[in-house]
């Protein structure tokens, strides 16, 4: 039983990029900008890409059936291995860390007084701008928008990055910049459809990479690799 590669588990580097993103982050929040960003694709009309096939069927609703299409066969993977690497039970732990992060972030929208974008007023619904940390102040929409839902279909496989960096480290970091790529135009789309602010997405983006991070933190020992890995 071979031992796992040097330098397995947490690094410094991650606590270092989750601190500086979790600082640019709040930056960001304390700007402002998020309704600057929202008025520069939205209008008294609403949003023109609400509901076009591209943003709304391709990108939103197709990103879904992308993302269950991914943990199945991720699933298939940690059952019966398809590559060298990680043992079954640590691809297991992984997934589960992908699916933590698919439920958190619902689980903190459906606390969220937050309204959408194309909930307020002057994009044509009802409601007022409310900052999505202004606790217990209702915006008078339907709240529950806060943070995006549909960035994690891609943020959440960050897991898989984690899972696989030391086995095969190009592979995690092209696999990486794909999530990042996917997860952009997903909160691309969310953002010209005027169902989420620029924060939202953000924030999907950190908590979902922080979840990772915090389960390194919480590894005890290493597990074994199977057999045959390189």
């Amino acid at each position: 039983m071979k031992a796992q590669p040097a330098g397995t588990g947490l690094r410094r580097s991650d606590l270092l990029v989750t601190l500086v993103a979790l600082l640019l982050l709040l930056a960001w929040d304390a700007s402002g900008t998020d309704l600057t960003v929202m008025r520069s694709v939205g209008s008294r009309a609403g949003f023109e890409w609400r509901d076009i096939w591209f943003t709304r069927t391709l990108l939103h609703e197709g990103g879904r059936w992308l993302a269950w299409g991914l943990l199945l066969l991720l699933i298939v993977d940690a059952m019966r291995p398809l590559l060298a690497g990680p043992s079954r039970a640590t691809r297991a732990r992984w997934i589960g860390v992908l699916l933590a992060g698919v439920l958190l972030v619902p689980s903190i929208k459906r606390l969220s007084a937050t309204s959408c974008p194309w909930d307020l007023a002057e994009f044509g619904g009802v409601a007022r701008y409310v900052g999505h940390w202004q606790w217990g102040v209702v915006d008078g929409g339907p709240g529950h928008c806060f943070p995006s839902g549909h960035a994690v279909a891609a943020f959440a496989f960050f897991a898989i990055y984690f899972l696989w960096r030391d086995h095969r480290p190009t592979a995690a970091r092209w696999w990486l910049v794909g999530v990042v790529l996917v997860g952009g135009a997903f909160g691309w789309a969310q953002l010209v459809r005027g169902a989420h602010y620029p924060s939202h997405t953000l924030w999907s983006v950190w908590l979902c990479w922080a979840l990772c991070v915090a389960a390194l933190a919480a590894r005890r020992r290493p597990a074994a690799v199977l057999p045959g890995a390189g």
